[in-house]
């Protein structure tokens, strides 16, 4: 008996170890695929059901009807619970998390990135209570961001359990992205194209396979609970008169673009003005969402559609039930300030959601006006909040393929496909040169993370001086007088810096290489530990960009 369960041991530790070595070209990580997808979607619908649980709770519906029935309750109940959800939130992140902010999608996209498919698991998990009960209680964000980083919550717990290297983890956290969304939206093809236009910002073909697996099992979760329908039931089939039509869809997708860019740029404002504002009148972190949720409180009493994910409010725009140009413009303009707001006070929650509300009601704006002046050779208002809707959503995801299919899975209509994708193109590309290519590179650009560039840009910053330093014992150290020289003449870097911080100086001094300091606990003072070579960090640069490439096109 106890050389069978010896040898099944060491049967199932060769077996992670083949995984660990081949990853996703081994099919034994094709059940894992199948497996994390299955948790993901089973976690997002989850997340989604709490929702739904706890907004009947407090306001007495789902998203579905919420504004309707916000609008008829009493209007200290509106005010007061974005007050309370904004407590309960400020005092989970000030103890849960390092720094009071909630984790989301760029999070993830910084874990795929540059720690190896792995996210923070204390603060995610903090992260998604805290966006819970921002959505259950008056805060106008969406529930995506939530749930992806919950997916990585998920994929980072099984990459530790099988100690994957990064190529296995980052597959494993596509996977587990592709299984979420795909739940959430009941959308296959566009969580698996999320996982990789998004969160791996890449296309390689060994991926496919297991993230496609992934995606598939998270809709099965989806169809279990809501059968096949789609999230929006379009009133009929859309239709484009291509040739006389299709000038309009191309200014929309300036103007969605421009909308995208105007929505992206007064979040991260709203952000810095509240930050300097809290920071002058010595605000506790732990009140800002308190603040902001009584913001959003006095709104929604004469605003009720900014309320929670908005899906009442985008199917009325997608159906054609709003009929007033004004009130949809007011409507547009009053979400895009409350989605500020939410961001600014840190509550918590996504931007896609509030960006497919803002696209539906910017298309059908722009569509009352085109229908108006030609009236003749237009479609439907309709098909203009579709376009709209992706446009807007694609240019702040900074993800203009998975919004496409994304758009067409929600809405079920593939007959307007050609008014979709005008529209998105232009609109990514108009945004892209406004922010840092998406909402979510920007929000990383801020802390201080440069993804957006490309790996070129990055793999610098994965690097510290001191794993790629020449220390004392080296054959090729010039000596402690050289070392020292160069440290006096300003070419010295601690132990802790990057590459990305020692290019520079090579780039301005001659020295083929520079110091590299340490303080010492003994006398307590810095001294010199090594030197850094110039060759020695441009070999480990271009073996992170080979090993990079070769990721990428495998």
């Amino acid at each position: 008996m106890t050389e069978q369960i010896q040898s099944i041991r060491e049967t199932s530790l060769a077996a992670l170890r083949t995984l660990r070595r081949r990853g996703p070209d081994n099919i034994q990580f094709w059940f894992i695929a199948l497996l994390i997808g299955t948790a993901a979607g089973g976690a997002a619908m989850f997340f989604r059901k709490a929702i739904e649980a706890l907004q009947t709770a407090f306001y007495g519906t789902s998203d579905v009807q919420l504004a309707t029935v916000a609008g008829t309750l009493p209007w200290w109940w509106i005010l007061s619970l974005p007050i309370v959800g904004g407590l309960v939130v400020g005092i989970v992140l000030h103890r849960f998390t390092p720094d009071g902010r909630v984790r989301s999608v760029a999070d993830v996209i910084e874990g795929a990135a540059m720690h190896d498919g792995r996210v923070e698991t204390r603060a995610g998990l903090a992260s998604a209570f805290a966006s819970l009960v921002t959505l259950s209680t008056g805060g106008s964000s969406g529930r995506e961001g939530p749930v992806v980083h919950i997916a990585g919550l998920i994929s980072s717990w099984v990459s530790a359990r099988l100690h994957a290297d990064g190529i296995t983890g980052r597959e494993l956290l596509g996977c587990a992205v592709a299984g979420a969304v795909s739940a959430s939206f009941n959308a296959p093809i566009a969580g698996a194209l999320f996982a990789l236009e998004v969160v791996l910002r890449h296309y390689a073909v060994h991926a496919f396979a297991p993230i496609a697996i992934a995606a598939v099992a998270g809709t099965v979760i989806n169809r279990i609970e809501y059968g096949g329908v789609t999230e929006f039931v379009l009133p009929e089939a859309g239709s484009l008169a291509f040739l006389v039509e299709l000038p309009a869809f191309v200014l929309l997708g300036l103007l969605s673009g421009l909308v995208a860019a105007a929505l992206m740029r007064l979040v991260f404002w709203s952000d810095t003005v509240a930050s300097v504002v809290a920071n002058k009148v010595r605000m506790p972190g732990w009140l800002r969402p308190a603040v902001a949720g009584a913001m959003l409180g006095a709104i929604a009493i004469w605003f009720p559609h900014i309320i929670g994910v908005g899906y009442e409010t985008t199917a009325a725009a997608l159906t054609g039930r709003m009929i007033v140009f004004h009130e949809v413009v007011i409507f547009a303009v009053v979400k895009c300030v409350a989605v500020a707001i939410t961001f600014a006070g840190r509550m918590g929650g996504g931007i896609f959601s509030p960006s497919l509300m803002m696209g539906a009601l910017t298309g059908l704006a722009f569509g009352m006006v085109a229908t108006a002046i030609f009236p003749q050779v237009s479609g439907s208002e309709t098909i203009y909040a579709l376009a709209g809707m992706g446009a807007v959503a694609a240019a702040v995801l900074g993800a203009p393929i998975s919004t496409t299919m994304i758009v067409f899975e929600l809405t079920g209509d593939w007959q307007t496909g050609i008014a979709v994708m005008t529209a998105v193109s232009l609109s990514t590309a108009l945004a892209s040169h406004m922010v840092h290519r998406s909402f979510f590179l920007t929000q990383l650009e801020r802390r201080g993370v440069h993804l957006a560039k490309g790996p070129q840009q990055y793999l610098l910053a994965m690097h510290r001086v001191g794993t790629v330093m020449a220390d004392p014992t080296h054959p090729d150290y010039p000596g402690d007088e050289a070392a020292l020289a160069v440290h006096e003449a300003g070419l010295s870097l601690p132990r802790s810096a990057t590459l990305g911080e020692a290019m520079p100086l090579f780039e301005r001094a001659p020295a083929h290489f520079v110091a590299v300091l340490d303080w010492s606990e003994e006398t307590g003072e810095i001294e010199v530990v090594g030197v850094l070579f110039e060759l020695d960090a441009l070999r480990a640069y271009n073996r992170a960009l080979a090993a990079t490439a070769a990721e990428e096109h495998a």
